[in-house]
């Protein structure tokens, strides 16, 4: 399984495995009355919804997915946030959740950094102290990218000293601009638990760039679980 989704300019998610299909869920919840379904038929469909509709969420927990993702620093914390607050109750995602990233303590790839264009610049709202509002002006989106690229070729020239120099890969990384860094993982998680980071992250007010992350993610479970899927994000638009 290889499906692949390239998002930003240089990042990419990757479906590596799942387990199971929209018959998952079903057979899960029908399993207290020894049947089980060979073909998804209307009924499955009907059991489905009610599922989603009710909270009866375990029975979605029985469908796992694997995803290798490519994403900038401060795109992998926030996602992060889902994994360590992850519990066995409604809405909150699920402890069979797994993260393993890549780590500059052991390799020496030649980083890769989010540089975002002139015109990918945001300007902070007007009504709240986090987030991000309107775009800012052209001049000075053109001059953040040409800081940021001034800074990420000092401390690339920093950190490169410091590896030809015999500084060891876990310190000589201090040199590099975090925030933008590429890092590399690979997240499992069940389908209930990413039908809750879906539901944060596609909202309109989320973060621009894990929001393009989301609707990768989406549209690679799409592919596997239709019917799970969409019911269990359709359950949180009717709640609101």
């Amino acid at each position: 399984m290889t499906a692949k989704i390239n998002v930003l300019d240089n990042g990419y998610v990757r479906l590596v495995d799942a387990m199971g299909t929209d018959l998952t869920p079903v057979n899960a919840a029908r399993v207290s009355y020894a049947k089980e379904s060979q073909v998804l038929t209307e009924r499955d469909v009907r059991l489905i919804k009610f599922l989603a509709r009710e909270g009866h969420t375990s029975p979605f927990r029985h469908a796992i997915a694997q995803f290798e993702v490519y994403a900038p620093l401060m795109v992998a914390r926030q996602w992060f946030k889902y994994i360590i607050g992850s519990a066995h109750q409604e809405g909150a995602g699920d402890s069979l959740d797994a993260w393993n990233e890549s780590s500059r303590r052991y390799i020496t790839e030649e980083p890769v950094f989010y540089v975002p264009t002139s015109g990918q610049w945001r300007g902070a709202p007007e009504n709240s102290k986090q987030g991000s509002g309107e775009p800012v002006a052209t001049r000075i989106g053109s001059e953040a990218m040409k800081k940021l690229d001034d800074s990420v070729a000092m401390g690339m020239e920093f950190y490169e000293w410091a590896l030809a120099n015999g500084i060891c890969a876990e310190q000589a990384r201090l040199f590099l601009p975090a925030y933008g860094m590429y890092v590399r993982w690979y997240w499992t998680a069940s389908l209930q638990s990413i039908a809750h980071f879906l539901a944060q992250r596609l909202e309109h007010d989320a973060q621009a760039e894990i929001q393009a992350y989301a609707k990768a993610v989406l549209t690679l479970i799409e592919a596997r679980f239709p019917v799970s899927i969409g019911e269990l994000l359709t359950k949180k638009e009717d709640a609101e």
